[in-house]
């Protein structure tokens, strides 16, 4: 008999630790990145614009070939590899699905900048004023080359996680922010000085859109010394009829289908958000930004290391060990979600405050920030669930399932925004505005998500060992819970101490006191995670 090529929970959790550095370095670029854009920046209408204008290339890049291809591709792929004498098949259907994405994605992005001018004014900011619009308008169509890249690098990715080779794949994030700090610093100061809302200070926010692009070929660049080291054998093959193809296209359209509405939302938000004082939708991305960091240790990191491993186990009708792993995965993710939901509703704004306050980034936009992210924090563990449960049904090649239940989320994402933003908060401020609903209703449906598919998945295959997930849950929500309250009263005491001290002195004490309890009422990921950290420091 075959080696089964599935790891085991502690290959996984070393899998899951190298996704993790990548995610943790990402991210403190990521954090460097939008500490410099909101300094030089500030909550200004250039910002604005400039977030705004990521929105359709995002979109095009995430429905051809970002999570839909990844949640298609490695399925299919893992089971021409793992086909004896299949490899030679595997890298065929691997080149005619890079030929095609980037085709589509090509051919998309030739349209929008055709059409950009009746598109992004409607879409995106139909009530911003007009300078906005066209300024919109220009960075979209600047940055419209990035899908192109980023389709090539997001199957290299997908190559390179279904080899267990995650580590080149898990920095190309980190390389993406790179190209944009090189943007904010360098670029946004060489491009001429002009009297446009583009400019602001000594800078000019088309810098942005520049290291935007710089990013996305530096994204690509990484992976490719590891397709080399697998002797990869992509070559150009416009050729749909590769066996292989047509179950790649069949598994993404439901999946398309998904991020669809997704990005639908992420549109409705910005066009929401355009009729509010100046600034609300950057406090609202910026927020957006720190719960994704977030997410990136606690649950993607988890998520892309234990998915190659769960498809192969699917293949293998190995549902004894499918489960195992899965356990494994959410008690792991559910065991740092509570305590992530308590720091950012308690450490939010001298955290925010610390990073981002200086330049034109004001006191005002520092607690604008935290208030979104206050709602945003309620939503972590259905986040966190989504990034595992969502897999394991992929692994199981049904991507209609989670799309399913998705677009109804995402529907009544899109309904509790519209209500929630005329009752919570003011359109007219800042500090307190109205964008807080969109948060909230973003929170609330992810929560229902995750359960449902939780629920959906149990029905299918029967028990995902509950009772040791539920055993670890609610011992997490004590040890959480502990530390929200010593959080509160040590920020309750800090009040007029300043940031650096709160943060550190808060921040310190009330994750000691997580851990501590955790390791008093016998969470086991309190020991093992320190474990790994450890043994991979040491290795």
């Amino acid at each position: 008999m075959t080696q089964s090529k599935a790891l085991s929970n502690r290959q996984i959790a070393r899998a899951a630790l190298i996704v993790l550095f990548g995610f943790v370095a990402s991210g403190v670029l990521g954090l460097i990145r939008t500490s410099i854009i909101s300094a030089t920046f500030g909550t200004s209408d250039a910002l604005d614009a400039f977030y705004a204008a990521q929105r359709i290339p995002e979109t095009i890049f995430v429905l051809v070939a970002g999570g839909a291809l990844g949640s298609a591709f490695i399925p299919v792929f893992s089971r021409y590899l793992s086909r004896e004498d299949g490899e030679d098949d595997a890298w065929r259907l691997a080149s005619a699905v890079t030929t095609l994405i980037t085709l589509i994605a090509t051919l998309l992005a030739i349209i929008v900048v055709l059409l950009a001018d009746r598109l992004v004014p409607l879409l995106l900011v139909p009530n911003a004023p007009p300078d906005v619009q066209n300024l919109t308008v220009s960075l979209t169509r600047l940055m419209l080359i990035t899908p192109v890249i980023f389709s090539i690098s997001g199957l290299m990715m997908g190559i390179l996680n279904t080899h267990q080779r995650f580590v080149l794949a898990a920095l190309a994030p980190a390389m993406n922010n790179i190209g944009l700090i090189i943007g904010a610093v360098i670029i946004t100061r060489i491009i001429s000085v002009d009297e446009s809302l583009a400019q602001v200070g000594s800078a000019n926010v088309y810098g942005l859109a520049w290291g935007t692009i710089l990013g996305a070929v530096l994204h690509l660049a990484i992976q490719l010394p590891g397709l080399i080291s697998l002797r990869g054998r992509l070559r150009l093959l416009p050729n749909w009829r590769v066996p292989g193809v047509r179950e790649v296209l069949l598994l993404m359209g439901p999946r398309v289908l998904g991020l669809a509405v997704v990005q639908i939302n992420f549109a409705v938000n910005v066009a929401l958000s355009s009729g509010m004082v100046s600034g609300s939708y950057t406090a609202l991305n910026t927020a957006w930004f720190l719960l994704f960091f977030s997410l990136g240790v606690i649950a993607q990191s988890v998520g892309t290391a234990v998915f190659p491993s769960l498809s192969t186990l699917a293949a293998e009708n190995d549902m004894a060990g499918y489960k195992d792993r899965l356990a494994g995965a959410m008690r792991n993710v559910l065991f740092l979600s509570f305590p992530a939901t308590v720091a950012m509703i308690i450490f939010g704004e001298p955290v925010i405050g610390l990073l981002f306050e200086r330049g034109e980034w004001s006191a005002e936009s520092t607690a604008a920030t935290a208030w979104a992210l206050q709602f945003f924090a309620l939503g972590i563990v259905g986040h966190s669930l989504l990034e595992v449960l969502s897999r394991a049904f992929y692994a199981l090649s049904d991507t209609r399932t989670p799309v399913t239940i998705g677009v109804i989320a995402m529907v009544a994402n899109i309904i509790l925004s519209v209500i929630f933003i005329r009752i919570i908060g003011d359109s007219n401020s800042l500090i307190h505005g109205s964008f807080a609903g969109l948060a909230l209703a973003n929170s609330l449906t992810t929560l229902w998500e995750g359960a449902m598919l939780w629920w959906l998945l149990r029905r299918r295959i029967g028990d995902l060992n509950d009772a040791y997930v539920r055993d670890g849950v609610w011992r997490a929500l004590l040890a959480a819970a502990g530390m929200g309250i010593v959080g509160w009263i040590i920020v309750a005491a800090l009040n007029d101490a300043g940031y650096l001290l709160t943060a550190l002195i808060g921040g310190g004490t009330a994750v000691a006191v997580f851990f501590a309890m955790s390791l008093a009422l016998g969470i086991d990921e309190a020991r093992s995670v320190p474990r790994v950290l450890l043994r991979r420091g040491r290795g």
